[in-house]
C-alpha cells in the first residue's frame, strides 16, 4: 500500500506555492519555518519528486509542483466540505461562510440582504468578498470561498448553479435624449449611439452585448468604465448612453443624477442572478436555504415599491 501524503504537508505546498515564500508560508499555517520546511521534504519523500525549488529569496512549485499544488488545493477543499458535511448536519447555514460577490451585484443587493439573513439564521458568520466572476470562480474551485452570488450564463466547469431570478436591463441616457421619447428602446435603435461599457473582465460587458443581440459592432465605438458607479457618471456628464441592470436603478444607484431610463426590448435584455458553489460541497442544501432568503429579499423590495406606488386616478 502506498504511504498517502498529509493534509497539513498539503496544506504546507500550497502555502509556499501561494506566498512564494517559507517565512511567510509558515506564519499563514501558524507553524516554525523548520517545521514547515521538514513537511515539505517529508511530502516530497513520500511523493519521490522535488516539488518546490528554493533559493534563499524566494520559493516556487517545480513543473510537477505546479500540477500537484492544484490538486491539493482541491484536496484541501473537499476535506473542508466534508468536515461542514460532518457539522452542519443539524444546523444549516450556521458558523462561518465565504461568500464571494461581483460588484455590479454586491452594493445593490447586500444592504437589504444582510439584515434578513441575519434574523432568519443568526448564527451564520459571512464572511464576503467582492471581485470579478473569474476570480470568484477560481477561489471556489481553490477551496478559499464556500459560494458566490454571480451573474449567469458564465461558464463555471465542475462548480453548481441555482438561478434565483432574472435582472432586466433598461436603457440609460441623460434627461433630454432622443430616445427617451419611446416606451421602449430596441437594440437596433443603439447603432448610431457611443455606448458606455465596463472594461473587459466584468461580466456585466459581455451581457450587456448580449443584451444588445449583437446587433452592432461596438469596437472602436465603446468607452470602458472600471466601475458601475463610473459609468453612471460618465453617463450623467453626457459622454454616452448605457444599458443598467434594474437592480441597480432600484437600489438608487440613479439618485442624483439627471439619467432617465426605459426598458429594453428583446427576449435577451436581462441577466439572471444566481448561486454557485463546488459541487463536490457537503452544504448544498444550506446554499439553496441562501438562495431562497435571496429571492425573499427581491420579492419584498418589489413589494415596498408596489405598495409606494401612487394609486391610480
Amino acid at each position: 500500500m502506498n504511504t498517502l501524503p498529509s493534509l497539513r504537508q498539503l496544506r504546507y505546498l500550497v502555502a509556499v506555492a501561494e506566498t512564494g515564500h517559507f517565512g511567510r508560508a509558515a506564519a499563514r499555517c501558524h507553524v516554525t519555518q523548520s517545521t514547515l520546511s521538514a513537511g515539505l521534504k517529508e511530502l516530497e519523500a513520500t511523493l519521490g519528486t522535488a516539488l518546490i525549488e528554493r533559493d534563499r529569496r524566494s520559493a516556487r512549485p517545480t513543473r510537477i509542483g505546479t500540477d500537484i499544488v492544484e490538486r491539493a488545493r482541491r484536496l484541501l477543499a473537499e476535506a473542508e466540505d466534508l468536515v461542514d458535511q460532518a457539522r452542519g448536519a443539524a444546523r444549516p447555514l450556521h458558523g462561518a461562510l465565504r461568500v464571494g460577490v461581483i460588484p455590479t451585484i454586491a452594493p445593490y443587493l447586500l444592504p437589504a440582504l444582510l439584515p434578513r439573513l441575519r434574523r432568519r439564521y443568526p448564527s451564520l458568520q459571512p464572511f464576503l468578498v467582492e471581485d470579478q466572476t473569474a476570480r470568484l470562480a477560481e477561489r471556489l474551485t481553490a477551496g478559499t470561498l464556500d459560494v458566490a452570488i454571480l451573474a449567469l450564463p458564465y461558464d463555471l466547469p465542475r462548480l453548481s448553479t441555482l438561478s434565483l431570478f432574472d435582472d432586466s436591463f433598461v436603457f440609460a441616457a441623460p434627461d433630454g435624449h432622443r430616445l427617451l421619447a419611446h416606451t421602449h428602446v430596441a437594440p437596433t435603435m443603439l447603432a448610431d449611439e457611443t455606448l458606455l461599457l465596463l472594461a473587459d473582465g466584468h461580466c456585466l460587458r459581455e451581457h450587456a452585448l448580449s443584451a444588445c443581440g449583437k446587433a452592432r459592432d461596438v469596437t472602436g465605438r465603446a468607452v470602458e468604465a472600471t466601475s458601475l458607479s463610473t459609468l453612471i457618471q460618465m453617463v450623467d456628464s453626457g459622454l454616452g448612453v448605457t444599458l443598467l441592470p434594474m437592480l441597480a436603478v432600484r437600489a438608487g444607484a440613479l439618485r442624483g443624477t439627471r439619467i432617465q431610463t426605459r426598458p429594453l426590448a428583446g427576449p435577451d435584455a436581462h441577466r439572471t442572478i444566481g448561486l454557485t458553489w463546488r459541487t463536490s460541497s457537503a452544504r448544498s442544501e444550506s446554499y439553496r436555504l441562501l438562495g431562497d432568503v435571496i429571492r425573499e429579499s427581491i420579492a419584498a423590495g418589489a413589494a415596498v415599491r408596489r405598495a409606494m406606488q401612487p394609486a391610480p386616478a
